[in-house]
């Protein structure tokens, strides 16, 4: 059964239309890969997804519920928004890590504050923190830095930094993990552990969609691949079929792009 079904949708911005019709689902436990030219309509897609953009047109379901129909518009309090971005978590391309935080503390920073709407958080203040943390702390040591959680930003590396937003996306549990491009502002020796820790989310049968310029990556991880050119969606498919026997010509002048770059 499909967590996410997206439905024909558009986003235009300034009369250019950015996503033309796209539709596709994601099954619970799967990974999905998503490639393309800069400009293809990936991340605008991605932030249709988190609620950071609102598409024109279409519809977005989670776990068969609708939380996203064009038809039905309406303006929606910023509480509202909240709730349906706590579906997916999203790992930026850049870490967009808060600098006067340690790394615990940015991990712990969004369920901190939404404990506080919670209608026993002034009975249970101590012990609801208390959890937030030890959540906060096997995150980070998931990670591979329980020895960096009192480090600020500016203490850790590229790849440490983008471990503590991968940490800080799953902390509240989100139906779908996404990222956008994680590994775009790395160092190609930052890269691998980076790479290693999705890896393994996929390992453990994390729900992800991944926009992705690592195509041996995206062949060997994830469960099925989206190419994305000029706002649609080209091909879609097995990785392996995808990318190493692309059935579109666009698809394989892509690719044929890629080897050469």
């Amino acid at each position: 059964m499909a967590i996410l079904e997206v439905k024909n949708i558009e986003k235009h911005f300034d009369g250019t239309s950015v996503l033309k019709d796209v539709s596709f689902s994601l099954e619970e436990g799967n990974a999905l890969a998503i490639i393309g030219s800069s400009g293809s309509g990936k991340t605008t897609l991605l932030r249709c997804l988190n609620f950071l953009e609102t598409p024109d047109a279409g519809t977005i379901r989670v776990r068969d519920e609708v939380l996203f129909d064009a038809a039905q518009t309406a303006n929606e309090r910023e509480r509202d928004l909240r709730k349906k971005r706590l579906h997916f978590g999203l790992v930026f391309q850049s870490f967009h890590l808060f600098p006067q935080y340690t790394a615990l503390e940015n991990v712990m920073l969004a369920e901190r504050l939404l404990a506080q709407e919670r209608p026993d958080f002034k009975q249970r203040k101590k012990e609801i923190l208390e959890e937030i943390e030890q959540n906060g702390r096997s995150l980070l040591e998931r990670m591979g830095l329980s020895e960096r959680t009192g480090h600020y930003p500016h203490q850790l590396s590229g790849g440490q930094q983008q471990r503590v937003a991968i940490a800080r996306a799953l902390a509240l549990k989100p139906d779908i993990l996404c990222f956008d491009e994680p590994t775009s502002a790395l160092d190609p020796e930052l890269t691998g552990e980076v790479l290693k820790v999705i890896r393994g989310l996929a390992e453990q049968k994390t729900t992800m969609i991944i926009v992705t310029h690592e195509m041996a990556f995206a062949r060997d991880v994830a469960d099925r691949v989206i190419f994305m050119d000029d706002g649609v969606i080209v091909e879609e498919g097995d990785p392996v079929q995808v990318i190493e026997h692309p059935r579109e010509e666009r698809t394989k002048q892509f690719l044929a792009r890629y080897a050469r770059g």
